[in-house]
This record gives structure tokens, C-alpha cells and sequence, in this order.
């Protein structure tokens, strides 16, 4: 048996058929034909399971949760705190209490910008953040450089994608107190080495926030092992809804940190007389109504995930890659942006004499959907001299006639543009 037989033996397998039977969406036609859909790192298709989660919800328990005496508001609370213990597993956080709900990615972000951020950086301090960033890694860094005197200092990438950790050990210095990395880059697909740049950081006595949006629907993710301080992923990029996302960050991090944003919930006690007092983590970063029924939904959606298996998810959508990856570069004129070694389902692509928002619209006419535009990515792709690029991504539902099909229309596409 040859050597690539042997490891292609050993990847975790795959049903497909089944995990598409799971997923309503896909039987639909766009124009005339089947959907094919090669936008996943936008946003994620829902499983039947978790579509359900929403009907069960407001036809069954819907209820406002905690302090509430009445069984319809402990069923809701219970089902709310147990999406969070099933986070703390999917991450291998120490304890749930390290999980704070938000609105996805972006949210969390910021909240570690506003709280952490402002109690902790003065004017000359310096947050190092990578040319792969999307611009909610990057903008809520530049608002607070502009009120605090921080600097921003860029990782810089090399003509593959691949962030240059000589250039980031030289960047760190007495004076870097965070680094705000993503864990697989959304534009390119590049998978970072968070845990060797987390041991770096530590090193020079700096924290570091992982924005895992892109890694939590592809690849195991253990915020221990990676030592972390902060973490966060969207519940729409892996196979949840849209509204729910979280923020992992180490116990002791959050507990000195002051709340973000304030109202209902994250109090202790509130009184005219004498100084308001908080709740304890995670409470005191969840002001107001959350989005229950979401966050119970991403709970189901983890679930699925961990019974379809995020060892054989990833195996598959590699498999998809390399077959589109060897497809479209037999297209003359097509350049791949993005060649790291160690990529995610993620490709993105130029063509000579062609405009990516035009290919984007026909190929749509064929019942494709993909990506085009800057991909809140502008300042990688302007390093590469593109101002938008086509980005074609994988998810566990996609086949390999999907990719052969994205490959026709594409050929049949660019023969129209040109």
C-alpha cells in the first residue's frame, strides 16, 4: 500500500448523504437547479435538529431565564446553562463560568476591547494584531487607539499567506500587552500557529485574544492547550444560528475585568444610596434579555457537531479543497490567493480580465453560491494588489460533484466576462 493510501485509509470518515438529509436547505433550486452552496465561511447552513430547537422553544418553554419560580423559566434557564457547559466542553475550558454569551464574534471582541481594554492599557502600550485579521479584530483596536494613545502594530504576512513568526517575535516587546490573532484566517484560509504565538506572548508577559470564527467549524479547538486568555467564535459559522456567539476567557482575566455594558441581570444589587454591585462571572457580561432560544439552538448545533465528528468534518472538507485547488488551477489567467501549507476550507481566487462581483453573479445564475468582494479583509488584500477576491468554502454537506459542478460553471462563467 502506497504511503498516500495508507493516511487516506486513516482519515476519519465521513457519511455525507447522511449529514446532507440533515440539512432542509439543500434541496432547494436556485434558477432551475440544484443549490450548490460554496459560502460557509459567511455563514453556515442549519441542521433540520436545530431549526426544531426554535419551534420546541416558543411553543413549549419560552420563558425569560433566571430568577424566575415558574417551571417555564427553570426549563429555559436549564436548557440556557446547559449550552453552556456543552461550550466549556467543546472548548476544554476549565469551567463554564469561563463562558460568556454574546452576539457572535464581533461582540466579543469588543467587549474584550471596551472591559478588558480600557482597564488595562495607558497611552504608549502596544496591541499587536495580523495583516490576516477581519476588520472586527482589527477596528475595535483603532477606536481604542484613537481615545487611549495605544499602538497598533502589524504582523506582517509572507506571499502565501503564512504569518511571519520572525517579524512577530521581533514585535514583541516590554511594551506589548495583547495579541489579537485569528486562529484560521477567513480570507485566505492560512491556519495560524496560535498556540506557539499564545507560549511567545506569554513569554514577553502579554495576553492574547484568538478570534476561532473560522477554526471552531473545522478543526478541534482546546483553549487550554493553546493557554488562551481570550477566545471567541459565532454560532452562524458552525452550523448554528445567527445572534448567539461566545466568549471563553480565563477565570481570573474576567473576574478583574468591570462590565461592559450595564442593566438587568448583570447586578448584584442596584440602589440611589450606595454604589451598584455586580454579578459574578459570566453574568456580569450578559446585560439584559440574551438571545435564548438562539444560544439553546447553538447548543443543539455543538451537539451535532460533536456526533457528525470535528476530526472527520475537517478530514472531509480537506478532501474538497484539494480537489477544487487542483480544478480551478488548471484555469488560465486564475491565481489563488492564499497557498499556506496548513489551510482550512477556504479558496479564494482572482481571474485576469475578469471582475470578481461579475463572477459572482453569473456563477449564481447556475445555481452556485460563493463569495466575492474584500471579505472584511482589506487590509491583506490590498497587500496582494486585489481590492476583492472570489472565496469559494467548504462545509461537512458539500460532495465532490459539488466542487466539479463549481468548477464547470466557473470555466463557463469566465468564458462570458472575458
Amino acid at each position: 500500500m502506497t504511503e498516500l493510501a495508507t493516511r487516506t485509509t486513516l482519515l476519519p470518515s465521513l457519511d455525507v448523504a447522511a449529514v446532507r438529509a440533515d440539512f432542509p436547505i439543500l434541496s432547494r433550486q436556485i434558477h432551475g437547479r440544484p443549490l450548490v452552496y460554496l459560502d460557509n465561511a459567511a455563514t453556515s447552513q442549519t441542521p433540520r435538529q436545530v431549526i426544531e430547537v426554535f419551534d420546541d422553544y416558543y411553543g413549549r418553554y419560552n420563558a425569560n431565564i433566571h430568577r424566575g419560580l415558574h417551571t417555564l423559566a427553570d426549563e429555559a434557564t436549564a436548557a440556557f446553562e446547559e449550552t453552556r457547559e456543552r461550550v466549556r466542553r467543546f472548548l476544554n475550558a476549565s469551567e463554564s463560568r469561563e463562558i460568556v454569551f454574546t452576539r457572535g464574534t464581533t461582540e466579543a471582541i469588543n467587549l474584550v476591547a471596551n472591559a478588558w481594554g480600557r482597564a488595562n492599557l495607558v497611552a504608549g502600550d502596544e496591541v499587536l494584531v495580523s495583516r490576516l485579521e477581519h476588520h472586527s479584530n482589527i477596528v475595535p483596536w483603532q477606536l481604542l487607539a484613537s481615545e487611549l494613545g495605544i499602538l497598533i502594530k502589524v504582523i506582517p504576512v509572507d506571499d502565501r499567506g503564512v504569518l511571519d513568526l520572525a517579524a512577530y517575535s521581533g514585535l514583541l516587546t516590554d511594551r506589548t500587552r495583547l495579541v489579537a490573532v485569528n486562529h484560521v484566517s477567513n480570507a485566505f484560509g492560512t491556519i495560524n500557529p496560535v498556540r506557539e504565538m499564545a507560549a511567545m506572548a506569554h513569554d514577553a508577559e502579554a495576553k492574547i485574544l484568538v478570534d476561532g470564527a473560522q477554526a471552531a467549524p473545522h478543526q478541534p479547538i482546546d483553549v487550554r492547550v493553546i493557554d488562551a486568555d481570550f477566545y471567541a467564535f459565532s454560532g452562524h459559522k458552525v452550523y448554528g444560528p445567527t445572534g448567539a456567539g461566545v466568549l471563553y476567557g480565563k477565570a481570573s482575566l474576567l473576574e478583574a475585568m468591570p462590565p461592559w455594558q450595564g442593566g438587568g441581570e448583570m447586578i448584584e444589587t442596584v440602589s440611589f444610596e450606595e454604589p451598584t454591585t455586580f454579578a459574578g462571572i459570566p453574568h456580569k457580561f450578559e446585560a439584559g434579555t440574551p438571545a435564548i432560544a438562539e444560544v439553546i439552538a447553538l447548543g443543539e448545533a455543538l451537539a451535532w457537531v460533536e456526533r457528525t465528528g470535528i476530526e472527520a468534518i475537517g478530514a472531509w472538507e480537506g478532501q474538497l479543497l484539494a480537489h477544487a485547488t487542483a480544478g480551478v488551477s488548471r484555469i488560465d489567467g486564475l491565481r489563488i490567493l492564499g497557498t499556506a501549507p496548513d489551510k482550512a476550507g477556504v479558496l479564494s481566487f482572482v481571474v485576469d480580465g475578469a471582475h470578481s462581483q461579475d463572477i459572482g453573479l453569473l456563477i449564481d445564475q447556475l445555481g452556485v453560491a460563493i463569495r466575492t468582494g474584500h471579505h472584511c479583509a482589506q487590509p491583506l488584500l490590498a497587500q496582494f494588489g486585489v481590492d476583492a477576491t472570489c472565496r469559494a468554502s467548504f462545509a461537512a454537506y458539500n460532495t465532490l460533484e459539488e466542487v466539479d459542478i463549481f468548477i464547470d460553471a466557473l470555466h463557463r462563467v469566465i468564458g462570458m466576462v472575458r
